[in-house]
């Protein structure tokens, strides 16, 4: 659990842009609350490799979400239940079923429809929200901390000269 939380502020405290570390959350989201063999998951995984985000926060987010995955299932069937029984969307359903890409992608079964609903109603205010967060964190409390006697006492130490010049061979993400 520690070394998740030390990941976390590593990430948080990186040089990485807020809006790779948030689009990579919100990927991360869609990732982990679906059922991982989809092939939604694939298109994810695509975004991931191809746009800038940041990976060690997706993982993070991925094992966060998947977690928060298997407690919020028994809400995503009953929420995938209602999208695929309701009458309006019925020649919807029947006519992507007849398609194969469609069919590969499960989306009758009732878990991948309410949670990969759930994720794409849920993607864009994680985004606006963690990107908030992120820069106010960064704003207001590392901003904090660096002032601190504690933190100048530390960074004036030949140990931490040691640490970014051997973190700075080795390259940080």
């Amino acid at each position: 659990m520690l070394r998740l939380i030390a990941k976390l502020l590593k990430v948080l405290n990186s040089e990485s842009d807020p809006g790779q570390i948030s689009l990579a959350f919100c990927l991360a989201m869609v990732f982990g609350l679906t059922p991982l063999y989809s092939l939604h998951n694939v298109l994810v995984l695509f975004l991931v490799l191809f746009l800038r985000v940041n990976l060690s926060a997706f993982i993070l987010g991925w094992a966060f979400f998947s977690g928060v995955a298997s407690l919020l299932d028994p809400f995503f069937h009953r929420l995938g239940i209602w999208l695929l029984t309701l009458g309006s969307l019925e020649g919807l359903w029947t006519s992507l079923y007849n398609t194969t890409l469609f069919r590969l992608e499960k989306f009758y079964n009732s878990i991948v429809m309410g949670s990969l609903f759930f994720s794409i109603i849920l993607f864009v205010p994680l985004y606006v929200a963690s990107n908030l967060g992120i820069r106010r964190y960064r704003d207001h409390v590392l901003a904090w901390i660096e002032k601190t006697r504690l933190m100048k006492v530390l960074k004036a130490s030949k140990l931490y000269h040691a640490y970014q010049t051997i973190s700075g061979l080795r390259g940080t993400s």
